[in-house]
This record gives structure tokens, C-alpha cells and sequence, in this order.
């Protein structure tokens, strides 16, 4: 059965986007007229999830209820009563669940384009604690081809490097959440121990991921829905 519950992150202070964020943490930050998290929702709601419980700071939980009314699922806001951390937020947003099946779980700053089933149906397949979405890693710098004689062959601007990169969208069965922390990273605590034991897998994605953490990227998320509106957010 397709997880009907999923859990973002969105304490996030948005720091980074400056003015552009207009003083709301990142994952309200409006993209044409929309708060990013709406983008996540629609996606979620695709799938079938009913209902979405949001980790924030303490102090914001009216503000996301007020602004996430209306988008055609149950919004549950829990607020941290003191920073603890990605791996805390989760766990505690993970208490705040109806059921004890999977759960989808996402950063608040991500645009994805994919199909969550093919993604739960691959995590379902290869039988793991948690299923991590990982995506190319492109070079940010041009690259020069030198073969062994320092002779230069070429340039590439801006390749694809061989390795892969967390995206921060997840499926996690009820193993990886009790082992999430109280306080800090589940990026260098529970997930790296699940690595060494075996029981985490990932699911390869080469198609759209917006980060939106910079007035640049929030500038390529706001010209890539301009020029598509229904492609994240279907009318």
C-alpha cells in the first residue's frame, strides 16, 4: 500500500534568499503566486497522500496553516519548541503520524518532477529501511580534458560528473524513523548506519530537481513555471 502520509522540512530561515524570500522561511517562499510548498503537495497529492505534516520553527505554525489552506489535503503543523536539527524535526514531525506505514519525507526548499509510485514501487522492490532519491552530480565548473601527456583534447562546460547526490526526498519505513535522532542530522547519523548495515537503497532520478536556496535558483524556479504553469501544479 502507497504511503498516504508524508512529512516536510520547513524550518528552514531562508537566510540565503535575502530580501527575495519577503521575510517567510523557504518553503512559503511564493513562486508565481504560490507558496514552494504548494509544488510539493501537488506532487504528494498525485500519489495519493491525504495528509502532510509540516516540521517547523516554533512561532510559524499559523502562518503555514493559513497559507497551505485549501490545497486538497489534511495539513498537520508541528513546530519544534527549540532547534533540533533536520533528523529531530523528523523524528518529531514522525509522531505526529495516524498510521505505522511508510511515509514520504522531503526537505522544504525542493521542486521535483517524477512519479512517486515509480519511486515507492522501487523501494518496496528492493526491501530497505529507507530509500533515498539521488540525482547526477553536475559540475558547477567547466572541465578540461588532459590526457597523459598534458596534451589539452577539449572542454566540457559544466558536465555530468560519475557520482550521485542526495536530493532530500525519501521513503522511510517505521525502522529508519525509530532510528532517527532526538537532535541532529539523520544525514550523518541514521542514515549512514543503516549504509554500513545494508538496509538503505536509493532510486535514481535524471529529471527535473530545483533547489531553491538562492534568489538564482529561486529565479530559474520562477522562469521554469512561468514558461509551464500546469507542468508542477496541474490546473
Amino acid at each position: 500500500m502507497t504511503p498516504t502520509e508524508a512529512i516536510i522540512l520547513a524550518g528552514g530561515k531562508a537566510e540565503r534568499l535575502g530580501e527575495a524570500a519577503e521575510g517567510r522561511p523557504k518553503a512559503l517562499v511564493p513562486i508565481e503566486g504560490r507558496p514552494l510548498a504548494a509544488y510539493q503537495i501537488a506532487l504528494l497529492r498525485r500519489t495519493g497522500v491525504e495528509r502532510v505534516i509540516f516540521s517547523v520553527a516554533a512561532g510559524q505554525e499559523d502562518l503555514f496553516e493559513w497559507e497551505l489552506e485549501g490545497l486538497g489535503v489534511e495539513v498537520v503543523v508541528v513546530g519544534e519548541p527549540e532547534p533540533l536539527g533536520r533528523g529531530g524535526g523528523l523524528r518529531l514531525a514522525a509522531a505526529a503520524r495516524e498510521s505505522d506505514g511508510p511515509i514520504y519525507a522531503l526537505n522544504g526548499d525542493e521542486l521535483f518532477e517524477l512519479d512517486l509510485h515509480e519511486l515507492f514501487d522501487a523501494h518496496r522492490t528492493k526491501d530497505g529501511a529507507a530509500t533515498i532519491t539521488v540525482a547526477p552530480l553536475r559540475s558547477n565548473l567547466g572541465i578540461v580534458d588532459v590526457d597523459e601527456d598534458d596534451v589539452v583534447r577539449g572542454f566540457r562546460e559544466a558536465p555530468t560528473l560519475p557520482f550521485w547526490v542526495n536530493t532530500g526526498l525519501y521513503v522511510l519505513e517505521g525502522e529508519a524513523i525509530a532510528r532517527l535522532p532526538e537532535r541532529g542530522d539523520h544525514e550523518t547519523t541514521t542514515f549512514p548506519e543503516l549504509a554500513e548495515e545494508g538496509r538503505l537503497r536509493a532510486f535514481r532520478h535524471e529529471g527535473l530537481w530545483l533547489t531553491v536556496n538562492t534568489p538564482k535558483d529561486l529565479r530559474i524556479a520562477q522562469e521554469f513555471v512561468r514558461a509551464d504553469p500546469d507542468r508542477l501544479l496541474p490546473s
